[in-house]
């Protein structure tokens, strides 16, 4: 797990110790280093004060906060000092102008990845994921390139690649653990919880990128810009999903590290990860945000968290240099 990511599984109190962060449980004082903490994550509830934020503030650090149903309640994070009244504008006219040109490169990104994934179990002799494989190469291409689409057309064909993609998972995952449709507040089985919280995770990993660039969180190309949310981030974090959050579900789940009777509560319309089910999911998701690869194009080395913020960055070269956009592919390494 990163040195600068802290997750707090249980009920606590979050404070302020001389120049320290420390959380009490019931186990006593757990000291965070504040000089090598980035993020912290509060899965359960967590008491803090104001004392307490403005200090963590100042040092730069993010706080997300879970709820109950292990989703996304909504994050702290320091004065943003990295703004721009340009780039503002120009987020603003992109969405203005160039909206459907954007849209269409995240669904686009979107088919890239789910179809590199799917590939996988593919050259592992699972051939019934191939009509999958061909319609996403073939028609969703197809689809895209056509003129003079709306946002509702391009939506409704992300969403369709989505269900194909559900719809796989019968081919090479247990029997329990297949989706027969998505299901979010609250998730209904097992697999439902495992997606809801991988991508509330990633989402609020995408918030913490977003911070450290000039972008405005709340103008956004492919999701509706709304109040209440940052989805901005919600558009850059949907080509991460399948890379970040659906290989961490496979691996975890084939190799049977999360089980069924081990890891879930299951109550009445609703079912969860477990405190010990929630440790080993954090603790894989993590390791997968600092997996390394070699950038195709920077010629170095970086993780995949990194390469959230590097797609941040492509978005405002577009904007501000009318760059060509396209979002991380997995199959490029870039």
């Amino acid at each position: 797990m990163s040195r600068g990511t802290k997750y707090l599984m249980s009920m606590g109190e979050l404070k302020r110790k001389d120049n320290s962060i420390v959380f009490r449980n019931e186990k006593g004082n757990n000291y965070l280093p504040i000089e090598s903490t980035r993020e912290i994550y509060c899965m359960n509830e967590i008491t803090l004060n104001t004392k307490f934020l403005d200090f963590v503030s100042k040092a730069g650090i993010t706080i997300h906060f879970f709820n109950y149903y292990n989703q996304y309640s909504g994050s702290f994070y320091p004065k943003e000092n990295l703004v721009s009244g340009k780039l503002t504008i120009q987020q603003v006219n992109g969405y203005m102008n160039n909206r459907i040109y954007l849209a269409k490169a995240f669904v686009m990104g979107i088919g890239e990845n789910i179809y590199e994934v799917l590939y996988h179990y593919y050259k592992h002799d699972k051939k019934e994921v191939k009509p999958t494989l061909d319609w996403i190469k073939n028609d969703v291409n197809r689809y895209l390139s056509k003129d003079n689409l709306n946002i509702k057309q391009i939506l409704a064909i992300e969403g369709e690649i989505w269900s194909r993609f559900y719809s796989a998972f019968k081919y090479f995952l247990p029997e329990e653990f297949v989706l027969s449709k998505r299901v979010r507040r609250p998730p209904d089985n097992p697999m439902n919880a495992l997606i809801s919280f991988g991508n509330s995770i990633l989402y609020s990993k995408t918030i913490s990128q977003i911070y450290n660039t000039h972008l405005n969180q709340t103008i956004s190309y492919l999701h509706e810009p709304s109040e209440g949310r940052f989805s901005l981030s919600l558009d850059l974090s949907e080509v991460f999903k399948p890379v970040i959050v659906y290989k961490t579900i496979f691996d975890l789940v084939n190799n049977k590290r999360l089980q069924l009777d081990k890891h879930f509560d299951r109550k009445l319309n609703y079912c969860l990860l477990n405190e010990d089910g929630k440790r080993i999911f954090v603790q894989a998701i993590e390791e997968r945000f600092e997996n390394v690869f070699y950038h195709a194009k920077l010629k170095r080395k970086v993780t995949y968290k990194t390469a959230i913020k590097l797609d941040g960055y492509k978005l405002i070269k577009f904007l501000l240099e009318d760059k060509e956009f396209k979002p991380f592919s997995l199959k490029e390494k870039m």
